[in-house]
């Protein structure tokens, strides 16, 4: 039945997206393992997982764009979900080293014996069983934000300020995990990772299948967001970023709305990390900064917030030009990113596909869109409708 309605729920785009992304699933592994090197249509190995490395994080933009574009939430966070995320697959690789690490400990990871610890701390059992890593990387973020989520919006926590207060927690977990007695590694963070189920991580065939995972995941992150904002429950969600006040009169518990769409989507940003983590060989501390949570505002504002498409552009826009970038110019590269978002700011404010309608003449605006001058909240038509009894318009 759900996953009938959710199917129902669909509309054309999210269909040609999850298609496209599928697809991509498909192709790049075959290219990368069927064909030859050197021959035509061969993708290298280092650049599957560089893909790959994009496409986790246009799930980590798309995450922030349910709650920022469809929400009105502006969190300033997400990079803590997405590295707690990460340090859950990074606990589980660490674990399959064994004794194949520099001091040979079966048991204990390298940076532990190196600091002399006795036994592996409690919150690091069950680390070694896979299924034991992938259920906390959905339920520790998920834990954390629906209770940051709970007692913020059920104080009433908006604007500006939940943003900062989204920003100071990342930025306390940055500095939790810089500590070596937390366990998690410190500065240098969980590396040399060795096998992830069974295989060789390096393997060209694991980079292949980290790959296809990493895409199928994308697809079904389009999958779930737009069976979520084409419901009745993200027309609410629409009501509540457009008239929070409005919405909350007409009877909604906007707390719950906004709770249930905070921690799905910093769920979403944890499977985003634990899919970088193996594709990039190391998580630490540095992806808790703050400044990476302000990137992802930056991918979802350039992309275009309110719709599916927009943020995964943005996200992978952005991160090929931060690779040119830190490749030839690499001290130009924060002053090109500060110079994208204000662009992006006074002449993009609806990103690209923003820009995609006006130059093509498409009047259809896209779902969740921010109201204009004329917009139906305007005329009268506002979130009474959610209700199923929309008021009646003064006879003429």
């Amino acid at each position: 039945m759900l996953t009938q309605a959710l199917f129902r729920a669909l509309d054309r785009k999210a269909i040609w997206l999850i298609g496209i992304f599928l697809a991509v699933a498909i192709l790049v592994p075959m290219a990368n393992l069927l064909i030859p090197p050197g021959q035509f249509g061969h993708v290298p190995t280092y650049l599957v997982s560089l893909l790959g490395k994009y496409l986790s994080y246009a799930i980590l933009a798309l995450a922030l764009d349910l709650v920022w574009g469809y929400c009105g939430i502006l969190s300033l966070g997400h990079g803590a979900f997405f590295a707690l995320g990460g340090y859950a697959m990074g606990m589980y690789l660490m674990r399959q080293i064994g004794s194949r690490g520099v001091y040979g400990n079966p048991v204990l990871p390298d940076f532990m014996v190196f600091l002399n610890w006795r036994d592996l701390p409690w919150y690091w059992l069950g680390f070694d069983n896979f299924w034991f890593a992938m259920a906390m990387v959905l339920f520790v973020p998920g834990l954390l934000a629906f209770l940051f989520g709970f007692f913020a919006f059920r104080s009433r926590v908006t604007g500006v300020y939940l943003s900062i207060m989204t920003q100071a927690m990342t930025f306390a977990l940055l500095l939790a995990f810089f500590r070596n007695d937390m366990g998690f590694g410190g500065n240098n963070g969980l590396t040399d990772f060795k096998d992830i189920l069974g295989g060789p991580i390096q393997a060209q065939t694991t980079r292949a299948a980290l790959f296809a995972a990493t895409a199928i995941a994308l697809a079904l992150s389009v999958l779930v967001c737009s069976g979520i904002v084409n419901s009745k429950l993200g027309k609410v969600m629409i009501a509540v970023r457009d008239a929070e006040s409005r919405t909350r009169f007409l009877g909604y518990r906007v707390e719950y709305v906004k709770l249930f769409a905070f921690t799905v989507s910093a769920i979403m940003a944890g499977i985003a990390g634990a899919l970088y983590v193996p594709q990039v060989g190391i998580i630490n501390p540095g992806e808790f900064d703050p400044a990476n949570s302000i990137e992802i505002v930056i991918w979802t504002a350039l992309g275009g917030r309110g719709t599916l498409v927009g943020p995964i552009i943005g996200a992978i826009v952005v991160n090929l030009g931060k690779s040119w970038f830190t490749t030839t110019l690499p001290e130009l590269w924060l002053f090109a990113l500060g110079a994208l978002f204000v662009c992006s700011t006074l002449f993009l404010p609806k990103g690209i596909v923003g820009l995609w309608h006006q130059v093509f003449g498409r009047r259809q605006k896209p779902i969740g869109a921010a109201p204009t001058q004329s917009s139906d909240i305007e005329k009268g038509e506002d979130a009474a409708s959610l209700s199923g009894n929309p008021q009646p318009k003064p006879a003429e």
